[in-house]
């Protein structure tokens, strides 16, 4: 047996000054976002299309849409201030606002209400660009993609626990999953509170700008972190369609329920964990992230022509695992790809303004994901149909072959910079 026990503390050493305090209540945080985030998306379409709501698919994707909307406003704001007043009081009350909006969804008796609430938690659900630049403040650049790989993690554990936790409230009403979601983003709130360190230089400075549109196209002025913006909108704008779209998919081809559902997205988290958290570093050390990216686009796209094919009758349930598992494998290697590159081109005090407009352009495209989806979903008859459901996936599948070309361009640009 050959160790080398030099080589061995040195390794441990590096992990150490890696998994700091401060990343770990990081981590700890992210994830308990995450989980309250991941209770939603399996009870959502459930509630209000109960006789309370009567909710159309079309309706359903503006509740999406509309909460993408908001964080795509405000997600460069909530990064800049992070830049200038610190990451932790932003998160502090971004998160308390989320418990507002889960608040005012749970005990909503009019649908105006939910759009309401979506909206409330919308306006602070913008926090996620903050958490990235405090990763990105609390690691180096050699250290960048591990810690871009173990915030993915986060969320995939979301999506183990959020949706499953999510499914099995909803069996004591379809209510109770938005006020435990409210619970635990206080719970998480106070974790933030009284243990998150700050993370930014005191004299750090940053300026606020006043269009979060004219942030976008200003960012498409250096092509290389461009390049990658428009890389992840379109990704964004693809697996959004999904998120929006499967549960209605599945009610109609499988008659699922929430509880049932949350199961399925958490099959989609446990991969996620698995590749975000254990191999996506592992797999960038030896080919790099713009490989990965490339081959994650390529994987979501197959998925997204599959998922029409699929149903009780052809495929069944195995035929779904397995579509879902090739969307999940390609989203946690090109999502973090795309996010460590990004955060490697921007410079070292714009961190939380870079991920900020990068966070806002994928909020855009869960805006206009979820807009899409609800047309191409709904038929004349404000239902879901077999026609539907292809035209809404097979578009999605177009959006990501539109990434996948873009992707090629980035690392075919970087590969002629890099020579020059």
């Amino acid at each position: 047996m050959n160790q080398n026990p030099i080589a061995e503390k040195n390794a441990k050493t590096e992990d150490e000054k890696f998994f700091t305090k401060p990343l770990l209540i990081i981590y700890l945080t992210v994830f308990i976002d995450l989980v309250g985030f991941g209770i939603v998306i399996p009870a959502l379409p459930f509630y209000v299309e109960s006789e309370l709501f009567r909710a159309t698919p079309f309706e359903i994707g503006l509740l999406f849409a509309s909460y993408s909307l908001m964080q795509f406003i405000f997600s460069p704001i909530l990064g800049s201030l992070s830049d200038k007043y610190g990451r932790r009081p932003i998160l502090f009350f971004s998160i308390l606002g989320s418990a507002a909006g889960y608040v005012f969804i749970g005990f909503a008796f009019a649908l105006w209400m939910v759009f309401v609430g979506r909206i409330v938690a919308g306006i602070t659900g913008g926090n996620i660009s903050t958490a990235q630049a405090y990763i990105a403040d609390v690691t180096t650049k050699e250290n960048r993609a591990k810690g871009m790989g173990l915030f993915g993690a986060m969320f995939g554990l979301g999506f183990v626990f959020g949706p499953a936790i999510g499914g099995i409230l909803s069996r004591y009403g379809i209510h109770v999953p938005f006020l435990f979601a409210a619970v635990l983003s206080l719970l998480n709130a106070l974790l933030v509170y009284f243990i998150l360190p700050e993370s930014v230089k005191a004299n750090a400075v940053a300026k606020i700008r006043k269009s979060r549109l004219g942030e976008l196209f200003n960012s498409l002025k250096d092509a290389q972190f461009g390049t990658l913006n428009a890389v992840y909108f379109f990704l964004v704008t693809a697996f959004s369609i999904m998120t929006y779209a499967f549960v209605l998919y599945t009610i109609f081809r499988f008659g699922y329920t929430a509880e049932q559902n949350g199961y399925i997205f958490a099959f989609i988290g446990i991969l996620a964990v698995i590749f975000q958290g254990g191999l996506f570093e592992r797999l960038v050390n030896k080919f790099g992230e713009n490989p990965l990216m490339i081959v994650g686009c390529l994987l979501m796209t197959t998925s997204f022509i599959a998922i029409p094919f699929v149903s009780r009758d052809f495929g069944g349930l195995t035929g779904l695992l397995v579509v879902t598992a090739l969307l999940a494998i390609g989203n946690s290697m090109a999502s973090p790809a795309i996010t460590s590159l990004a955060s490697k081109v921007s410079h070292d005090d714009e961190q939380g303004k870079s991920l900020g407009v990068l966070q806002s352009g994928a909020s855009l495209a869960r805006a206009i994901g979820p807009a899409l989806g609800g047309v191409l979903l709904n038929n004349q008859f404000n239902q879901v149909d077999n026609y539907t459901i292809q035209r809404t996936f097979w578009t999605a599948a177009v959006i990501m072959f539109i990434a996948v070309f873009i992707s090629i361009y980035f690392s075919k640009m970087e590969r002629t910079q890099i020579l020059a």
